[in-house]
């Protein structure tokens, strides 16, 4: 039974009762069950509305859902562009072969993706919140622009 119907059958057991409406105490029954039966109308109101605000916000998750997919295109967790599909996309921030971590923000808890190389630079701000971010990690490759295995950004021409 809705809560309607049960304040309706309150009503009919009031007037069953054959009580004399000019007597204060019925006065007052009366007086409840109308905030009752207004009450209801009420609920039933907000009930109805809130189906439709549920199934208005089903449609715009789904919605979302689509625009995710299209603007992110996989189905990468932490809200960065990686795309586990097309990799082989040149404008794509990571690559089959890069690494890539997940960091959390201490200050806003969001989670973001960052390359090794954003990573061996050793900070950034927080592209949520704003807050600085450093990083020390040791397994960032020494620069070894001379390509002889020693970290200098000296060049090793052929010097015999």
């Amino acid at each position: 039974m809705k809560i309607t119907e049960k304040v309706a059958y309150i009503r009919g057991l009031a007037e069953g009762l054959e009580l004399d409406p000019s007597q204060k105490e019925v006065k007052v029954l009366n007086a409840i069950i109308d905030l009752l039966d207004e009450m209801a109308e009420t609920l039933t109101d907000v009930h109805s509305d809130l189906q439709d605000v549920a199934a208005q916000l089903d449609e715009v998750d789904e919605d979302l859902g689509s625009l995710e997919e299209e603007v992110y295109g996989g189905e990468c967790t932490c809200g960065c562009e990686h795309d586990d599909a097309d990799e082989e996309d040149d404008d794509e921030p990571f690559g089959e072969d890069d690494c890539y971590y997940e960091v959390t923000c201490p200050n806003c808890n969001e989670t973001i993706c960052l390359s090794e190389d954003v990573i061996c630079v050793g900070q950034m701000d927080c592209p949520n919140c704003g807050v600085p971010l450093e990083f020390d990690i040791d397994d960032c490759e020494e620069d070894d622009s001379c390509g002889c295995g020693c970290g200098c950004d000296h060049h090793h021409d052929d010097e015999e």
